[in-house]
């Protein structure tokens, strides 16, 4: 199936891909919010605080429990840019990777002003919401990335240094676009990664995680989605260090009981490739989403990031039904992610009935403006 095509959706279907939507966008911020109390400490540090079991429930942090940072932030702004896209392709205009962008952008402002600018038009109802104008420590590649309109290529990319794993945590919306082939996810994903992380690990476990994500939303296994990961990233210059990750992320599911020391054998998360590495695993041998979360977070490094993406995974694999409704009920701004995870769902499903040559809803075109 190309990029242009429609799935043929019956009422099952689109109940079951709102399910994987929302469980992937309220799993991210979930997996972001645990982590966010713990990001940076070491294990040691974990446990001296929080005791021999590490972190097990949320923790303050920006001054409240459920907290979510930039990781979500940025997933938000993502698939803004993914719904302004379809709308934008009836007016002739079909380049995804610009409409991520300018959502990104928008995203950057919030890092800036003061609260929502109301006299831009085209800002839509996202920028609006003034909880997202909170500085949640972007990383500085982000900062840099989006500090100008000007967009990188995969030949010219920004910050071709930059490895963290920032992009990797935004891009999991990329993987929910289920009427795509997966090397067409796995482009997308990387040119706009390359807006702020020019490494090749950098922007190829951003494509790597949206094609696992991609598989988890057609209703495939993680082992399977993984498959599917590896194979666009066999014919990917500098693919390696991304390919050996994720192959070290299979072979500890096999190498006895899941702990926090056998997640630093994979890595720390401080870079794109051991933080998809280290989700994926968690993912993999969590018994529940609440026991993947906790042992994706309960490591020395990235926890927030590397708790996004489980969480992420897991939500996708799952659906919205298998989250805890403790941590539901604490996570900061569940309505917003609810809000656009549910308008992601029926722009993919029932588009044509929204917008289009014969139609145009005026309510749906001022929340995501074609402008």
């Amino acid at each position: 199936m190309s990029a242009s095509a429609t799935p043929l959706w019956g009422r099952a279907e689109q109940q079951d891909f709102r399910s994987r939507v929302r469980g992937c966008l309220l799993g991210g911020a979930l997996g972001d919010a645990l982590g966010a109390g713990v990001a940076g400490l070491g294990l040691d540090a974990i446990r001296g605080t929080h005791g021999a079991e590490g972190l097990t429930d949320f923790t303050p942090a920006y001054g409240r429990r459920g907290a979510v940072t930039t990781a979500t932030q940025l997933s938000l702004f993502t698939v803004d840019g993914l719904i302004r896209a379809q709308v934008r392709r009836d007016t002739g205009a079909w380049h995804p990777p610009t409409d991520v962008h300018r959502a990104h952008l928008r995203w950057a402002a919030t890092q800036s002003d003061w609260g929502p600018d109301e006299r831009r038009k085209d800002n839509g109802w996202l920028a609006c919401e003034e909880w997202l104008y909170s500085r949640r420590d972007p990383s500085v590649n982000c900062l840099l990335g989006f500090g100008d309109d000007v967009m990188g290529t995969l030949e010219r990319p920004k910050n071709p240094t930059a490895r963290d794993a920032s992009a990797v945590s935004r891009s999991a919306p990329f993987g929910l676009l289920v009427g795509w082939e997966p090397g067409l996810v796995f482009q997308l994903a990387v040119e706009c990664a390359a807006q702020t992380h020019g490494h090749p690990t950098g922007y190829l476990s951003a494509g790597a995680f949206a094609v696992i994500v991609h598989g988890l939303a057609r209703g495939e296994s993680l082992d399977a989605a993984v498959q599917h990961a590896l194979a666009q990233l066999a014919a990917r210059p500098a693919h390696q260090p991304v390919t050996d990750g994720l192959q070290h992320a299979l072979g500890a599911v096999r190498q006895g009981m899941p702990n926090p020391e056998r997640v630093e054998t994979i890595g720390n998360g401080e870079v794109a490739e051991d933080a998809l590495a280290i989700g994926v695993y968690c993912a993999l041998v969590g018994e529940d989403v609440r026991h993947g979360l906790r042992l994706a977070v309960n490591h020395s490094g990235a926890s927030q990031a590397t708790g996004a993406i489980c969480g992420s995974l897991l939500g996708a694999l799952h659906g919205e039904t298998s989250l805890p409704p403790a941590w539901l009920a604490e996570l900061e701004g569940r309505s917003t992610v609810l809000e656009i995870a549910d308008d992601f769902a029926m722009e993919m499903t029932q588009g044509p009935a929204l917008h289009g040559p014969a139609v145009s809803t005026p309510g749906w075109l001022a929340r995501y403006p074609r402008g």
